[in-house]
């Protein structure tokens, strides 16, 4: 009964602000007569016919699949490469200028150079996507092996654990909460340049379509788009805390048996 009331409450907090955040937009708007700040009654009307008569296939579905491959390949090629700097001090050292540099560098900027060299395609939105995603895990993922207690190594040696065992069970296990950080940033990072790459490089997609709606001055459904967005960011994060909670169990039960809960 105790774990029923408590899920009841983290879901009554989770639902509780943004219900009250619709119920303040829908009364304050539903009298607004400004072409720019529609009442949201009218977007909520409007919303089936713009995205599920055609543009859920056309724009929606290749928006999404360029998001989780450009996603999933920056959080691959992050996860590799940091466990490679953080394993060896030489080559962290060796690159970690260039890394500091490139870091610094916000990737919305370098779109415009990347289609100096690359012709507009799904493939230059895929490699945007995931040049944005890369550096919040490969940061990550380089504290989290630089971080590995040494008894844990010691001890794998001693059972004359191979490499990849060690690997693993020991090396990406004891980074994996730190490398999950690094994701849920990259998470939000994907969803910005998936916007902002088809502004530049697409003709279709959401980001395409909003800007479209935008600038034929239909309002309305440029909401509607907006709207989508955020929900679509909601729903992709409560996928990636399910996942997460499920990889990161042992490490969750281990800080409340340390905090004594």
């Amino acid at each position: 009964m105790k774990t029923a009331d408590n899920l009841g409450m983290r879901i009554l907090y989770t639902v509780a602000l943004p219900i009250v955040l619709l119920a303040v937009w829908w009364f304050t708007s539903a009298s607004s007569t400004s072409t720019f700040f529609p009442p949201l009654s009218e977007i909520f009307a409007a919303f089936p016919e713009v995205w599920f008569e055609g543009r859920f296939i056309s724009d929606v579905l290749p928006s999404l699949g360029r998001l989780v491959l450009g996603f999933a390949i920056g959080v691959v090629v992050g996860i590799v490469l940091g466990v490679a700097i953080g394993s060896w001090s030489w080559l962290r050292a060796f690159l970690d200028p260039v890394l500091e540099f490139l870091r610094a560098v916000p990737p919305p900027v370098l779109v415009p150079v990347f289609m100096l060299f690359f012709r507009p395609s799904a493939e230059l939105q895929v490699f945007i996507i995931t040049f944005g995603c890369v550096w919040p895990v490969l940061l990550n993922t380089i504290e989290g092996v630089r971080g590995v207690d040494e008894v844990q190594r010691d001890t794998a040696a001693c059972y004359r654990f191979n490499p990849w065992r060690r690997f693993f069970t020991v090396t990406l296990r004891a980074a994996s909460p730190q490398i999950f950080a690094g994701a849920r940033q990259s998470l939000s990072i994907a969803i910005i340049l998936m916007v902002i790459s088809e502004l530049f490089v697409s003709t279709n997609g959401l980001g395409y379509v909003v800007v479209q709606f935008q600038r034929t001055f239909q309002l309305v459904n440029m909401w509607t788009g907006i709207i989508l967005l955020g929900v679509i960011g909601v729903v992709l994060s409560l996928i990636f805390r399910f996942i997460e909670t499920r990889a990161l169990a042992w490490y969750t039960g281990l800080r409340r048996s340390e905090r004594g809960e």
